[in-house]
């Protein structure tokens, strides 16, 4: 029988789904605490299972890993909510498929002058012929 504790051994699905969510090492440690006393796993010990695991440590795995899992089920939350939501459908539509909103603006410019504008000039024109 080995001496000292045993091996500590973590669940590799609900692992890999913690990090998937971008999840870190204080969040996954607290995700995986003791039941009896809410005490979260030590970091150090989740690492070392990573080493035995996954042959590197959490850092080295979870930048391995990114935030792929994550942006791949933000997309896809998107492309679901772009079935019930317009907006969501059309953002897509600008962002992945090129589409754009083409306003048509007609401006027309007056060449008359607005009654405001005339008695300004001609109250500046008073002023300069006082001076």
């Amino acid at each position: 029988m080995p001496a000292g504790r045993p091996t500590k051994e973590f669940d590799k699905k609900a692992f890999a789904d913690l990090i998937g969510f971008g999840c870190g090492q204080d969040e996954i440690c607290w995700f995986f605490r003791d039941r009896d006393t809410g005490k979260p796993a030590n970091p150090d010990t989740l690492s070392r299972w990573c080493k035995r695991t996954y042959g590197m440590n959490f850092q080295e795995y979870r930048e391995k890993m990114g935030l792929m899992p994550l942006k791949i089920q933000l997309r896809k939350n998107q492309i679901e909510l772009s079935k019930r939501s317009a907006a969501m459908a059309i953002w897509l539509g600008k962002q992945y498929l090129g589409q754009k909103e083409e306003a048509d603006i007609d401006v027309t410019v007056s060449a008359a002058e607005d009654e405001l504008s005339k008695s300004l000039r001609e109250m500046a024109e008073e002023l300069k012929s006082d001076e």
